[in-house]
């Protein structure tokens, strides 16, 4: 199973290398975001026949195709959280003035999970 969020040339590489019968789950195309082009775009011929002839397929994933599962989705990832079976990991780094540093650190691999600015203490109201 490949798990597609980029498109483009590294899912073109990717779908060249996987096996009969494998499966494609199309949730974005980062690299077709700023492109012309239908969603989910076409793939290149050579790719298309790869696709076919393993006998690949390639469905999309619409999280709103679920609707009806995310009262009791959110039920139970709360209660996993609150069981403590949920880690959330997250990079923070203080000070708007070191916004630039934290998107390249996160646009090179430099962060983990949730790349956070923390702008101001926290206060309640």
């Amino acid at each position: 199973v490949y798990f597609d969020n980029v498109g483009g040339d590294i899912s073109d590489t990717v779908i060249s290398q996987m096996n009969q019968s494998s499966h494609i789950i199309l949730c974005g195309q980062i690299s077709q975001y700023n492109k012309d082009v239908p969603y989910p775009p076409p793939l290149p011929p050579a790719v298309e026949a790869i696709r076919k002839e393993r006998n690949i397929t390639r469905e999309r994933f619409l999280v709103l195709n679920y609707k009806d599962k995310f009262e009791s989705g959110i039920l139970q990832l709360s209660q996993w959280f609150k069981e403590g079976k949920l880690k959330i990991k997250e990079t923070m780094i203080n000070g708007l003035e070191n916004m630039g540093a934290a998107f390249q650190s996160m646009m090179t691999g430099g962060n983990t999970g949730k790349q956070i600015v923390c702008i101001s203490e926290e206060t309640s109201l």
